[in-house]
């Protein structure tokens, strides 16, 4: 990388790190590029992005953002996963160390709080950002859904009485 290509890069990681909802660090000990591959897809699925930066040009993008203190993290073999949604990077990051052991959790930031290993975990069990909101509209619509059978239901019964009363009279007439 020549000088213009770092300074390239420094400020692409800094524009990301000044509208990223949460930013987690790991530590890539030898995962294979088929591995690397489905780590990226995972968390491209989950609304994330996932970036293995130099570390002494991330520690450059750092400087005045709300991360700053992820510098002391930046040790060894380093990626960034991070998102605008809160949760979306913490959860697919997480996930995939589950499965694979050679991804290891870090720690994070999400706004300007620093969050260890256990944190970044706290916060990927978190629902996210759109199955809140799911349920959030579903509390709305409840009492709605509520009301109308409560409105509907009187119509109902006497639709059934007045359909009983009429095959009554159809069955009387026809005898």
């Amino acid at each position: 990388m020549d000088r213009s290509q770092k300074a390239d890069a420094v400020a692409q990681l800094n524009a990301v790190f000044n509208e990223a909802g949460v930013v987690v660090v790991t530590r890539n000990l030898g995962l294979s590029v088929a591995q690397s591959t489905e780590l990226r897809s995972k968390m491209r699925e989950a609304g994330a992005s996932y970036k293995v930066a130099k570390n002494r040009l991330a520690r450059l993008a750092l400087k005045d953002t709300p991360y700053a203190g992820l510098d002391d993290l930046l040790t060894g073999p380093t990626a960034l996963g991070y998102s605008e949604d809160p949760v979306a990077a913490a959860k697919a990051a997480v996930d995939f160390a589950k499965s694979n052991d050679r991804l290891e959790i870090v720690g994070g930031s999400m706004g300007g709080q620093m969050l260890d290993e256990a944190g970044i975990k706290a916060l990927a069990s978190m629902p996210s950002l759109d199955e809140l909101r799911a349920k959030l509209v579903g509390l709305v619509n409840a009492p709605a859904t509520k009301i109308a059978q409560v409105v509907n239901a009187p119509a109902n019964k006497l639709a059934r009485v007045f359909g009983a009363y009429g095959a009554q009279g159809d069955t009387a007439q026809a005898a």
